[in-house]
Formats: C-alpha cells, structure tokens, sequence
C-alpha cells in the first residue's frame, strides 16, 4: 500500500466517493490508484474552474464533500474563482493538491510555487503532508474540516508521499462530523426580539435553513408571530415551488434592497452574515440594514440550524396555524409570442419547468424575472453564483447532476460568463449527465453596462462599448456545444424555445438551447 492507496481509502470512508479531477504528473499515483478503487467515481474536468465548480454544485445538493484534485500551484490557481464560490456558498470541499516530491522543492523547478500562500484566501483549512505516513492523517483532518466548517479544505500531497510505502493503520470508517448545537442565550434573544417588534422583525436565512425539510417551521414561525423571511441577494441553495414559502429575495440594486430592509428593528440570521451593498457606490451605503436595525445572529452556518428552528418554535409556543394550499399551478397568465426575450425565456421556463427540477442560475440581468415568476412553479432547488466570481453555471450544474442523477438540472447561463468555463459541457457529454443549459444571448456583458450606471457613468464612448460587447465576432454556442459533444439549437422566437424546451424535458443527457434575445 502506498500513499495515494491510503488517500483513497481515507476519503472513502468519510464518504468522499467522488472526485472530479484535472491531473498531472506530481497525481499520476493517485490515478493509478483509482484502478484499485472502485468505489470512488473519478470524473475529469478540461479545466481545473469546471473541477472546483463541480465540487460544489455537488456539495451544495448532497450537504457533503467531493474532493476537486488539481496539479500543483497554478492548477490551483485556476481553480480558486470557484473555490471562492464554494466557500461563499459554505460547501464543503475537500481539494487535494499534488506538489513535487519534496526533496525535489529545492531545485526550484518550473511548476514550483507557494501553494499554501495561493490556497489560504480561498480555504479555511490548509494542510501539507509530511510523508506516506502522514496521509491518512492528513486525508481524514482534511474531510472533517470541510464538514465541520462548511467550507473548503485544501490538502497538499507531495508526490513522494503519494508514492512512497507506508504501514501507517488504514481508516475503513469514519465517525460523523457532529454540528454544534447553539446556547440558550441565542435563542432567549431571538425570542425577545420577535415579541417586541412584531411586523418589524425579520429574518434572514441561508444554509440548510433554507433546505425543503426546515421550510414549514420557518413559515410557521413567520406567520405566527408576524415576522417577515429574507433571502441573500446570491443563494446558494433554496428549496422553493408550490406548496413552498415564498421568501423575498433582498434586491441586488443598493437603493432597493435599502427600502425593502428600512422598516427593520431587528434582523434574526439564521445560517446567514450581515446583508452588505455587493459593491460600493459613490453616496451610497455599504451595510444594507437601517443604522438603528439590531443584528442577532440565532446560529451560523456552522451551527445545527435545524435544532436552533425547532427551539426557536419551542420557545415562541402558540398554536399552529391552519394555512391555506398554495396552488400547483403557475401564476402566469398567457404564452408569450412572436421574437424572443429575455422575460419570455423566464416565462416560458417557469410555466414547462419540471417537477423536482434543478436551476443553476447564472444568466446574470438576463433572468432576474424568473425568480419572481417561478414562485408557484412545480418544486424545485434553486441555486446562483455566491460570490461573484463568474463562470461557475456550467459546473454548478454539472456537480448538482452527478449528485442527483434522477433530476433534471437546468443551467441558466448569461453568455459572456458561460465562456470562462464551456469545457463543463464536454464533461457532461462524457457522463452523460442529465443537464439542459439555456444560453441567453444577448452578445455582450450586460451587466457591466448596468454598473456603468450605478457608478455614476449613464454615457461612455466607444472604448467603453469595446469592453462591453461581445458580437464581433458573435459566439455561436450551438456550434461550441457540438464541439464538446453535446446536442444543441438555436432559438429566435417564442415558439421555437417553447418547442425546444419540450424536446430537451422528454429526453435524457446533456442538451443547449441557445436563446437569442
């Protein structure tokens, strides 16, 4: 046995059962390990940013760890926008990153580099492993830590330790990462805080506060004591649909998420952090809450959120409420005709979505209606971009359809942040995973030209424009998509996306529509 036989074994019995991987040299043993492992699903990624993006789509749709492996620093670097993501979203990751030999380190090869200084913004956990002996120490710490805190944990692998012999003791299973439970002071002051401000009492959820089984509480405790439930701007991932809540998602423009929040006395977070401007504006303010609005936080993400509900419930007591059914059907009146747009994409979407459906949005400006109109749509989970960092659509949904291979996942991808990571298409292809990806093409950047007005610049010239467009040439995605294996077409009209939407929901495996708006 050695070392790279230890890190499978290791991963596995903590329920690491797949790694979506972009190898080199310094992982070539842990490759070959792999052959001796078939327990573990190793699915390949063409660029390390559709690995790591992977690894939290999955993360956030099973609750547990995939492990993203990358070769050495600068496969890292590649990686670390989604890794940004990742922690943004709280997933829990576990990213192995092979490195030279370490006896090799001092002759400062080409690949060399300080990966512990790239991986520590991006991780809250960071680990390089001593020897053969040292890994499945190493492997174990690293799975814990990413369960524990929610987030990413990195460990460094030097390829003489994934090589060398080892007799260190092998873990066949691992006990289970226990979240703590929150203080009676936490919930006492939640408590007090919703009785002495009904109506200006709101709470803010995230996390597993927002998961299909935590949902009825949550509604019971808003609409029994009349407090009103919030939503992060970018959500990782909310269980929503008919029959569901409807939370108010706070508003990305600063002005209007500043009115939605001004009545506030109080602000409960429950999984979530301070609501804060995206960017700063000139004149404008960075916190998002009224300056007299009382911040508590009932628990973290970290925290056991379903226990801190159930005695947030139990402490608030009265009866419960008889709610009326929502019903099944779509809120939407009409079918939208002729050329298509980008409210009729979000239309037609929301009336054909199917049931349990998947959505990766990451359409940007392009889809900002279909949150809204999607609300008494068939039950679905709903997840976006979670820390600004674009390019992660693709492999979101990639990660979310290797981890529910029996949902349809639909990627909502604006075109200009699609590019950064398209090679997640020929992954999808390669395991014939069930995603429909809906390009919105509008041919440039929208939403820098939104921003150039929110800065304070309503006219630029055409050097700005250049930065904005992206039609000369014009991508055609339909041809992108055949490149990497998977079916496509175009749709101009709203007949042909409806007829389009239809063909790709009856069929399984990986299928774009291109939506020229």
């Amino acid at each position: 046995m050695n070392g790279a036989d230890h890190l499978c074994d290791t991963l596995i019995a903590h329920g690491v059962n797949v790694c979506f991987a972009n190898p080199g040299t310094s992982e070539m043993h842990f490759v070959a390990a792999l052959d001796r492992k078939p327990a573990m699903r190793c699915i390949l990624g063409l660029f390390e940013g559709v690995v790591t993006g992977a690894a939290d789509g999955y993360a956030r749709m099973t609750g547990k760890p995939a492990a993203a492996l990358l070769h050495t620093g600068p496969g890292l670097a590649n990686g670390l926008a989604n890794l940004h993501n990742a922690r943004r979203a709280f997933s829990p990751v576990v990213t192995v990153v092979g490195d030279h030999a370490s006896y090799h380190l001092d002759y400062d090869a080409p690949l060399t580099s300080d990966i512990e200084s790239l991986a520590l913004p991006m991780s809250e956990w960071v680990y390089r492993v001593k020897s053969a002996d040292d890994v499945t120490r190493g492997a174990a710490s690293a799975c814990e830590a990413a369960k524990r805190l929610s987030s990413v944990a990195t460990m460094i692998l030097p390829a003489d330790a994934a090589w060398g012999e080892t007799r260190a003791k092998k873990i066949t299973n691992a006990s289970p990462v226990i979240k703590p439970v929150i203080d009676d002071h936490a919930v006492k002051a939640a408590v007090k805080a919703i009785r002495a401000h009904p109506g200006r009492c709101g709470i803010l959820l995230d996390g597993e506060a927002l998961y299909a089984e935590n949902l009825p509480l949550v509604e019971e405790i808003a609409a029994r004591h009349d407090v009103d439930l919030y939503v992060p701007v970018f959500i990782s991932r909310l269980s929503r649909g008919a029959g569901r809540p409807a939370l108010k998602r706070i508003p990305y423009p600063v002005d209007e998420a500043v009115a939605t929040l001004a009545h506030l006395d109080v602000l409960i977070l429950v999984g979530a952090i301070p609501p804060v401007a995206f960017f700063a504006y000139p004149g404008k303010p960075s916190a998002l809450t009224p300056k007299t609005c009382k911040l508590i936080s009932l628990a973290t993400v970290r925290d056991n959120i379903p226990d801190a509900l159930i005695r947030l419930g139990d402490a608030l007591g009265g009866q419960p409420l008889k709610r009326k059914k929502k019903s099944k059907a779509v809120s939407l009146t009409g079918v939208p005709t002729g050329p298509l747009t980008e409210d009729a994409v979000a239309v037609l979407l929301a009336q054909a979505l199917p049931d349990q459906a998947i959505i990766s949005d990451e359409a940007l400006t392009s889809a900002r209606r279909f949150y809204a109109l999607s609300e008494n749509a068939p039950q679905h989970d709903y997840m976006m971009v979670t820390g600004g960092a674009i390019g992660v659509g693709i492999p979101l949904s990639t990660g979310a359809a290797v981890a529910c291979p029996n949902r349809k996942v639909i990627a909502l991808q604006a075109d200009g942040s699609g590019m950064y990571t398209l090679q997640g298409l020929w992954t999808q292809a390669r395991e014939r995973l069930d995603v429909v990806t809906i390009i919105l093409n509008n041919r440039g950047y929208a939403i820098l030209q939104h921003e150039m007005k929110n800065v304070g610049v309503p006219v630029h010239g055409g050097n700005a424009e250049r930065m904005m467009r992206i039609d000369d040439p014009g991508l055609n995605w339909v041809s992108l998509a055949s490149g990497m294996g998977v079916e496509g077409a175009r749709a101009t009209t709203c007949k042909e996306f409806s007829d389009l939407l239809a063909t790709a929901f009856r069929q399984k495996g990986p299928f774009l529509i291109e939506a020229m708006i």
